[in-house]
């Protein structure tokens, strides 16, 4: 290549050599088995444009069992084979799920405009393996307590899951705030980023999600639904790591905005404002330790650093989203 630049193919060019469906390379590349490269910034269309080197489809290509064990890590089922697979039940595989032990990497909505998850297999048969007292016997109290109090936390995970992907495609601080602001409803963006001129340049880079069902309607509310937080603990991490990439954005360039228009007051975004105390999750918290989500792990990073910095690492069915 000139220049000794990297020679890079087209991302539907690469899923053809490698013998996957766009959507395949798609979850290659979110569960790290094949490694993209960002051409571009993140926008309105969901997501930078990305390229795969040469020399990774060779890596990829020559590891052993290819193309077989590949396909094997990209599996993903749904609840029914994911409880098969676990030798459980449907309903149990269900109270895991909610409860916050199996943490799903794709969803689509159905003709019934349920959402239907779907769980990696692989990740299936390691957590049989990590914790097989919670595949047997009684569910333990906490857990139907906390069900039925009505906890959820699929969503969540998908969307702590979903931000970790993203953020690991970048280390632009003006892109990694954008991250973080696709999950939080318009109104919390607003009460973080009070420079208007800021809040559209997230707004334009921020990524999609999820796919969005073509023509709207209801199904297309229920998709909105899925990736907005709505938690107050959720809510309040996502403000606070909102924050704290806005100052380093600001440190690294200031956000484009028309000509003449004032500069934001001392140079700081407006702190978020205080949010209601999260309810408190008994036994089943404690049962829960350890087993924090990828969004409670980026948190944790950001709340040990002293002066936290944007631009550190974080480091069968067809999938849809």
């Amino acid at each position: 290549m000139p220049g000794g630049a990297e020679e890079t193919v087209a991302f539907a060019r690469a899923a053809r050599e490698l013998g996957l469906k766009l959507g395949e390379l798609e979850l290659a590349v979110q569960l790290g088995e094949v490694r993209a490269v960002a051409v571009g910034a993140m926008g309105a269309v969901g997501a930078m444009g990305r390229r795969v080197a040469r020399a990774e489809l060779l890596r990829v290509a020559a590891a052993e069992g290819f193309p077989g064990a590949l396909r094997a890590r990209l599996r993903v089922v749904g609840t029914a084979e994911g409880a098969e697979l676990l030798g459980i039940s449907p309903g149990r595989f269900t109270r895991l799920a909610r409860g916050g032990f199996l943490t799903p990497v794709r969803f689509y909505v159905n003709r019934y405009r349920a959402v239907v998850w779907l769980y990696p297999a692989a990740e299936l048969a390691a957590f049989a393996e990590r914790e097989p007292a919670l595949l047997t016997g009684r569910v333990p109290a906490g857990l139907r307590a906390t069900l039925s109090a009505g906890e959820d936390q699929r969503a969540a995970r998908w969307r702590g899951r979903r931000v970790e992907q993203l953020l690991a495609r970048t280390e632009d601080p003006w892109e990694r705030a954008a991250v973080w602001a696709a999950v939080l409803p318009p109104d919390e963006l607003e009460a973080v980023v009070a420079d208007a001129a800021e809040r559209a340049h997230v707004r334009e880079l921020m990524p999609r999600l999820a796919p969005v069902p073509a023509g709207g309607g209801p199904a297309a509310e229920v998709v909105a639904a899925v990736v907005t937080a709505d938690d107050p603990v959720e809510i309040r991490r996502c403000r606070a790591a909102l924050d704290t990439c806005v100052r380093d954005a600001r440190r690294a360039r200031p956000a484009p905005r028309p000509a003449g228009a004032a500069q934001p007051p001392g140079g700081e975004p407006a702190r978020p404002s205080a949010l209601p105390s999260a309810r408190p999750r008994g036994l089943w918290h404690r049962l829960l330790r350890g087993r924090r989500s990828a969004g409670d792990r980026l948190a944790a990073a950001y709340r040990g650093r002293k002066s936290p910095s944007c631009t550190t690492d974080t480091s069968s069915r067809p999938a849809r989203s």
